[in-house]
């Protein structure tokens, strides 16, 4: 993570960012880090404040979840990483969302009630990484049988498979 000067300094650079004038206004502490890269905002936030911060995007235009993924830095603590690649048409702007999610408790708030289409991805997520969504509609395994016992793409899931 960058450091708090460096973080604010991206905050007002891009302080016409109607994202970034609604989080600092409602949600002043939901911003953890902030990151500006090949003309994408890449914003850092609070894993329990993640449903607040999907509000308010899409009320500043962003209106189309693109992708909902996730990356292990195992062992590193906060173990995933859970990102949301978000598109304003209207604005043509791209916003990323990463919530830093521990291994000792892989949950974060379900955002299908802002964008239904979360609802596959956020499946996947679980299937692949065990990354459970807390008030989810139907979340289950979606690529693998019910019964298997592991998340495979887990970086201590053993590479060529259990025996």
């Amino acid at each position: 993570m960058a450091s708090v000067a460096e973080k604010n300094a991206v905050l007002a650079s891009h302080a016409e960012n109607r994202a970034i004038t609604t989080l600092q206004q409602q949600f002043p502490n939901a911003i953890l880090d902030a990151a500006f890269d090949h003309k994408e905002l890449t914003l850092t936030v609070a894993r329990e404040e993640i449903v607040n911060v999907c509000r308010a995007v899409q009320a500043a235009g962003y209106n189309f979840l693109a992708d909902v993924t996730c990356v292990d830095g195992y062992p590193a603590q906060p173990r995933f990483q859970v990102t949301y690649h978000i598109l304003s048409h209207a604005l043509k702007e791209r916003l990323r969302l990463c919530v830093p999610v521990d291994a000792a408790d892989a949950s974060l708030n379900s955002i299908t009630s802002i964008w239904p289409a979360a609802n596959f991805y956020e499946r996947e997520v679980f299937d692949l990484f065990g990354v459970r969504f807390d008030g989810h509609p139907n979340l289950r395994r979606i690529l693998l049988p019910e019964d298997f016992g592991a998340h495979p793409l887990r970086k201590d899931f053993p590479v060529e498979g259990y025996r």
